[in-house]
């Protein structure tokens, strides 16, 4: 089997793609970054991604990650894209198009995928924890290394409503929270974290791990915290990092 895949990180605004090399992690393509169609229908999303998969010729396996929780191919959820996603078999129906093989995984564990593989979790034993802060809040737990899928973690009930909506990078915006009214925001959401999971290493991802030394400092937490390593290109390679682990099933 080819280690080349066609990674795809399908969100609410924007869908990211690249062929990558899933033995090192690099991207052989630069990342292309395309509008999200609105509606995002199926139809619309996977008729992009056809134009795309012509424009550079790719006739091998395709990972994605979606922001929905995903079983057995199943969209369960669907998040910041339309609803006639739900209880369709994104699997099934993107192969028949595409007519290549896809794998289809929710977008932060396929995050997840790509830092334990190559970034801050490669390596790691035990309970690892990453958690992506951006519009919401996306989460990927591991067991000595196995994925643990579909974890919300931005949605367990916190703070009377759902954490994401108290310690979210957006809430930070809206709220125009400076870091260390966030920073304790944040620290109180991960102590709680820590009495549900008792993590081990914990990587914090999305767009506000960029500023990771702002609010550093006010994480009291019994287990390491470290940025994320693979920034805006981690939906693309652990996506396709999720094809080459269902084709090696």
């Amino acid at each position: 089997m080819s280690h080349k895949i066609l990674g795809i990180d399908i969100g609410g605004t924007g869908i990211k793609l690249a062929i990558v090399d899933t033995e090192t992690g690099k991207m052989l393509t630069d990342r292309i970054r395309v509008a999200t169609p609105k509606p995002a229908s199926p139809e619309a999303v996977v008729d992009l991604i056809s134009e795309w998969v012509l424009r550079l010729d790719w006739k091998g396996p395709i990972g994605c990650g979606f922001p929905s929780i995903i079983k057995n191919g199943v969209a369960t959820t669907a998040t910041n894209v339309d609803k006639s996603w739900i209880g369709l078999n994104i699997n099934t129906y993107f192969s028949k198009i595409l007519n290549t093989n896809c794998t289809v995984i929710n977008d932060a564990d396929a995050a997840g995928l790509a830092e334990m593989e190559f970034g801050a979790g490669k390596d790691k034993k035990g309970v690892v924890l990453l958690l992506t802060l951006g519009t919401g809040i996306g989460s990927a737990l591991f067991i000595d290394g196995k994925l643990v899928p579909n974890t919300e973690m931005g949605h367990l009930f916190f703070k009377d409503a759902i954490a994401e909506k108290y310690t979210s990078n957006r809430t930070r915006k809206i709220e125009e929270l400076n870091w260390v009214d966030w920073g304790n925001r944040l620290n109180e959401y991960l102590q709680h974290i820590d009495r549900l999971f008792s993590p081990e290493f914990l990587i914090l991802g999305g767009g506000v791990s960029k500023e990771f030394k702002k609010y550093k400092k006010y994480l009291k937490t019994d287990f390491p915290i470290v940025p994320a390593q693979q920034k805006n290109a981690a939906g693309v390679i652990g996506a396709a990092l999720a094809a080459r682990i269902a084709i090696q099933k």
